[in-house]
């Protein structure tokens, strides 16, 4: 992560327009197939119930994520075979319809990831699927405690100097409406992956990224 000086004397940011703070699976990558793939398979090796880890296991950290259906003796195994799988389905990977017009529309100190995955995985991910790599993105292993807690976007936006009142979230997993709810951040919701009303925590529901800027402008009054 990047620290930066704040924009205005109470951190809220000059008039350009919000600071978008964006998930990434799901969010700015399609990576809905291969979470199921590794997952189902994860889950037939070891013995786990698949149904069950697909309920919760969006938006949520492996780490966390692990324990709570394999055997504690099985749980380095299982993280490795996770990380096996994710390499090797790196060609599942599509960039999520909109990602590319919508960063590439934003200036780079406007925006941020702040994503459930480890910061490695992750910027390869947007990489595979040829989108930039964001100055400040903020990943499982630069926070203590995931989402739903608002650590990770509460980093974000002070890295880039901004305050929560001028950032807009963008998710698509209740985890990450819930964690940028808690940090005073404006939510929008993505239904990549989610039904609206399982993202119903929002402040807004989106079916497209193409809808974002629009409606962050409303919200802002500047539509």
């Amino acid at each position: 992560m990047s620290a930066r000086a704040p924009h205005g004397a109470d951190g809220t940011g000059p008039a350009e327009g919000p600071y978008y703070l964006f998930d990434i699976d799901g969010t700015l990558v399609d990576s809905s197939g291969l979470i199921v793939s590794v997952w189902r398979r994860v889950a037939a090796e070891f013995g786990a119930d698949a149904e069950a880890i697909l309920a919760v296991c969006h938006g949520r950290r492996d780490s966390e994520v692990v324990p709570m259906f394999f055997r504690p003796e099985d749980i380095p195994r299982v993280t490795v075979r996770i990380q096996e799988l994710e390499a090797e389905g790196v060609g599942l990977l599509r960039p999520v319809p909109g990602a590319p017009e919508l960063l590439g529309g934003l200036p780079a100190g406007r925006w941020a990831t702040v994503t459930s995955g480890p910061s490695r995985l992750m910027t390869g991910r947007l990489g595979a699927v040829g989108l930039p790599v964001p100055e400040v993105l903020v990943a499982a292993d630069h926070v203590r405690r995931g989402k739903p807690d608002p650590e990770g976007y509460l980093a974000a936006a002070a890295a880039l100097g901004a305050g929560p009142g001028a950032c807009v979230v963008v998710e698509d997993a209740p985890a990450g409406v819930a964690a940028g709810r808690a940090a005073g951040m404006y939510v929008i919701g993505l239904t990549t992956t989610h039904t609206a009303a399982q993202l119903a925590g929002a402040d807004a529901v989106v079916a497209s990224l193409t809808e974002v800027p629009g409606v962050a402008a409303a919200r802002s009054g500047r539509a």
